[in-house]
């Protein structure tokens, strides 16, 4: 049974892209684009979405004021943002309010499905997309990209390539071909060398 998914932004571009991500995938069904916050509930309504997702920045009415009527009226309807901010207090008013999960524009879009996939089975409740400043740096100096140090970061907490999956929203194959890329860029040739990297660049702490 396909997952059905609404998409709420005023943004043409961004519906597109998002459309154009979703539609690849077997197991999803796009019925609806809303353009502003006041035609949401009126789709949601006449096209029986399991998803919502959600921008924050919507004319007529936001998306916080969007996400609080979809809870009230249709609580069974997941909602996640998406948003081009990731502040912390946004992200965490957000979550406060009933969204699922929360995943920033500067996400890898092939990422977005498994995110979506993931929301609706219940078994995510973060953001996604959001970097810290470690992160940052060591991405710079390293020639790694965010999502091939979230996955060294992940590798040096000793989770396996399947946890790491979870965690990050992507397929196990995914994580094995960052993982390969994380291995060359670095000069490394184990889990053990990546981590030791890890530790020594701050991203995580020794437990010894």
């Amino acid at each position: 049974m396909k997952t059905k998914v609404l998409i709420a932004d005023d943004h043409p571009l961004v519906r597109s892209g998002v459309r154009r991500a979703l539609e690849e995938e077997p197991d999803i069904e796009v019925v609806g684009e809303a353009t502003n916050g006041a035609k949401v509930l009126p789709l949601i309504g006449q096209t029986g979405p399991d998803l919502v997702v959600l921008d924050l920045s919507m004319p007529q009415l936001d998306g916080l004021a969007c996400l609080d009527q979809i809870h009230k009226r249709y609580p069974n309807v997941k909602v996640v943002i998406l948003s081009a901010t990731g502040d912390p207090d946004r992200v965490q008013a957000a979550l406060a309010r009933g969204a699922t999960a929360y995943v920033v524009k500067s996400v890898d879009v092939r990422d977005l499905a498994s995110a979506l996939r993931q929301a609706v089975e219940g078994t995510v409740f973060h953001a996604l997309g959001l970097q810290h400043d470690s992160e940052g740096q060591l991405a710079e100096s390293s020639g790694l990209t965010k999502r091939e140090v979230a996955i060294l970061k992940a590798v040096a907490r000793g989770l396996s390539n399947q946890a790491i999956g979870r965690e990050l929203w992507v397929s196990e194959q995914t994580v094995k071909f960052h993982l390969r890329n994380v291995f060359r860029k670095l000069g490394v040739g184990s889990r053990t060398e990546a981590a030791r990297y890890a530790f020594e660049h701050g991203l995580v702490e020794s437990s010894v």
